[in-house]
């Protein structure tokens, strides 16, 4: 359990953070780069929340909860020695992804298919499904990175790369089920 009795520290004050297994590293370091998107995603699903109501606020109160177990599992790096670590390691697993996946295919299912892009737009809470999709996306972008250098969780990649999707297809259904979608029109403005 977390308790967080002072808030200030004074130990990043020379630009280094500690991770979850206390190793400490430069703040702008690629892995704390991720987390910190994390961070950032989590922040707009904050404010999607203050146009979100019933079923699409419980989701993105879900979310919300799922991207802190993601930050968790970003800043502690050492997979292989989770099982010796002095506490249980919080990683992200699969039916996190596949609960995403099943919600996807439910809204979809209200929606018909699209014979254009998206512009982001429409609804409040469309357009903030679209800002949570592209930080998301960017979040996803450094997860990815830091993967090519440094062990990451497959299901941490797995669940960013399906929430961006459930951003997209949420911001339809806020879309009225798509009917105020605002569709991109190649050229409208040459």
């Amino acid at each position: 359990m977390v308790v967080l009795s002072k808030i200030y520290t004074k130990t990043g004050d020379k630009g280094e953070t500690a991770l979850g297994n206390g190793d400490r590293v430069a703040k702008h370091s690629l892995r704390v780069s991720a987390y910190g998107t994390v961070d950032e995603t989590n922040a707009t699903i904050g404010l999607a929340r203050l146009h979100a109501t019933g079923d699409v606020d419980a989701a993105l109160a879900r979310i919300s909860n799922d991207l802190f177990d993601l930050g968790a599992d970003l800043c502690t790096p050492d997979r292989e020695n989770d099982a010796t670590a002095p506490y249980p390691r919080l990683r992200m697993i699969e039916g996190q992804v596949l609960r995403l996946e099943a919600e996807i295919d439910v809204m979809n299912a209200k929606l018909t298919p699209l014979r254009s892009f998206i512009l982001p737009g429409g609804t409040a809470l469309a357009a903030q499904m679209h800002l949570c999709r592209t930080v998301c996306r960017r979040a996803e972008r450094l997860t990815v990175e830091l993967s090519g250098v440094e062990d990451v969780n497959p299901d941490a990649v797995k669940y960013l790369n399906r929430l961006s999707d459930w951003f997209f297809v949420a911001g339809r259904i806020a879309n009225n089920d798509g009917a105020d979608d605002v569709l991109w029109v190649p050229g409208l403005t040459r």
